[in-house]
């Protein structure tokens, strides 16, 4: 039985051929259309030596090439790298070696880096350009994406592939250099492409079960986060198994989300957390706003906190919206899921959500949390895991650990099991903030912060302290005046205890965050430490020891 991604889009080609697969910045492709189109693109790069389990890196924002190439590398038994577009030199240098690419496919509007890169890529010896109209010179030698395509073959005639091939998945660049999650294709589509049910947590027995889930029609998702990150990836993957449409947009602009979900009729709305969630409330909120919306009635956040303030704002507009607080992480995968409407209470801490798959939460000496003890503790998951780091050994150690017999990946994240069953995140281990021996999560300041009604979006640091080892800095965008430390303080102590009250406040422009929404940490580590960056309004700051 073969639970091969290659083989399971191929399968739904065959059943769903003629239905419209992807709409990407005007252009549309049907699930026949790219399926030829990616194998053209297969057999162009096995032409020029590309072979299994070699890495392909993919440079690009979303758009049907970005979808195309990664269908293509699949098809090889080759693996994708997702390459973070955000990334300067540095980053992109250290990416490149350490993935080991021997080809690329890139958008022409980031030829620069690429040329300067060349040389020092010895093994890099394709790549492959997208032409954006940007005008810009693609890198000497380079091959144009259609004109590839054009000599390649469309016909699926395909060595046979097999569970054990690979996907990588490069997270990180926010708290540290990237890494690439190295998963088995059978593990990965349990653990993120469907294969266990949200609903009643069972697994697929089969690849055909995934083909008969389409039958009764089809669905239309509108993932708004950057197909560099992993959470957009599976949106993709996942909704191909099963016969659904995709629509993608290239950046992400709160109008032209909206003006989408009306003009593809989308079903459900894919975001990540308070960052995308507020503008697209307040472009909703614009008097002059035309949208047609009737046919939303699902609105996703993974990969970020979503504050129940933000949500209220979802169910104000749509009242029979079904929200879904979905957590998990690259080295995870999905780990549960709550499922929202209008009357229910959301937690202000974090999500609460139903475990899916193999998810526990382990204590301090690696034993299971007792539900509804207030423990604190790690998350782990076992049964459907990745093999490891790429290229990163002792990484890998710390962080695939065995428990009891029984292998477990446990990537920092912290949570409490409540006495139903049903985790509670608090946040990553690698932020969390160390006041006076408490530990205080920043997510769930954040989300206090973010609360209050002069704030437009906001991220928690721990800074130095001479008495406490640290206190907590709060960096915040406002919507026009800026509130007070105090305003600040006297609101987050209705919602959270007073020690994780925030002692300083800088008040910058905007926050800078990655494209997917997630907060850039270090980012804000630099403003509370008063290192000068571009987005700092002159370095305000006030603080206080109440």
């Amino acid at each position: 039985m073969t639970f091969n991604l290659a083989d399971m889009f191929e399968a739904a080609v065959d059943a769903f051929g003629d239905r419209e697969y992807l709409v990407a910045e005007g252009q549309r492709r049907t699930y026949a259309q790219m399926e030829a189109r990616a194998n053209a693109l297969a057999h162009f790069l096995a032409d020029q030596g590309v072979k299994p389990g070699d890495h392909v890196g993919i440079y690009s924002y979303n758009s049907v090439e970005w979808v195309e190439t990664a269908w293509a590398v699949f098809k090889l038994r080759a693996v994708w790298i997702n390459i973070n577009y955000r990334y300067v030199k540095d980053e992109l240098s250290y990416l490149f070696k350490n993935a080991d690419l021997v080809a690329l496919v890139h958008q022409a509007e980031f030829s620069p880096q690429v040329t300067t890169l060349l040389p020092e890529l010895p093994d890099l010896r394709l790549v492959v350009t997208i032409d954006d109209s940007s005008g810009v010179t693609p890198p000497q030698g380079s091959v144009d994406y259609e004109e590839a395509l054009a000599s390649g073959s469309p016909e699926r005639d395909f060595a046979p592939r097999s569970n054990d091939d690979h996907y990588i998945l490069y997270t990180g660049g926010t708290t540290g250099m990237p890494k690439g999650v190295v998963w088995r294709h059978q593990d990965v589509f349990y653990a993120l492409g469907g294969g266990v049910d949200p609903v009643t947590n069972t697994r697929v027995r089969s690849p055909e079960e995934m083909v008969e889930k389409g039958r009764g029609g089809q669905i239309t998702f509108l993932p708004i986060a950057p197909l560099m990150h992993g959470a957009t990836q599976w949106s993709i993957l996942g909704q191909s198994f099963v016969g659904n449409k995709t629509v993608l947009i290239a950046k992400f602009d709160p109008d032209a989300v909206w003006q989408l979900v009306g003009t593809e009729k989308a079903n459900s709305l894919m975001i990540t957390g308070d960052a995308m969630g507020k503008p697209l409330i307040e472009a909703l909120d614009d008097p002059d706003a035309d949208y047609d919306l009737s046919s939303l009635f699902a609105v996703t956040s993974s990969a970020a906190i979503f504050s129940a303030p933000v949500k209220d704002e979802f169910f104000r507009h749509f009242p029979n919206l079904v929200m879904v607080d979905a957590i998990g992480s690259s080295e995870t995968g999905n780990n549960g899921m709550a499922t929202l409407t209008k009357d229910t209470t959301a937690m202000k801490s974090g999500p609460t959500v139903s475990v899916l798959g193999d998810t526990v939460v382990l204590d301090e000496e690696m034993r299971p949390v007792v539900p509804g003890s207030g423990v604190i503790g790690k998350i782990a998951r076992g049964g459907d895991i990745p093999i490891g780091y790429y290229n990163d050994p002792v990484k890998t150690a710390e962080v695939f650990i065995t428990v009891d017999g029984k292998r477990f990946v446990m990537p920092g994240d912290f949570a409490t099991i409540e006495a139903d069953g049903s985790i509670t995140l608090l946040g990553r281990g690698s932020v969390c903030i160390n006041s006076g021996g408490e530990k205080i999560f920043p997510e769930e300041v954040e989300s206090a912060v973010r609360s209050h009604p002069a704030v437009f979006d906001a991220i928690v640091v721990g800074v130095p302290d001479d008495r406490w080892g640290q206190r907590v800095a709060a960096i915040v965008a406002p919507r026009d005046v800026a509130p007070t430390l105090e305003e600040i303080q006297t609101h987050c102590r209705e919602a959270i205890a007073g020690y994780k009250v925030p002692r300083e406040l800088h008040v910058v422009e905007s926050i800078q965050r990655s494209p997917s929404g997630k907060p850039d940490y270090r980012w804000a580590a630099d403003v509370a430490s008063g290192v000068p960056v571009a987005s700092d309004l002159g370095g305000q700051r006030t603080s206080s020891g109440t």
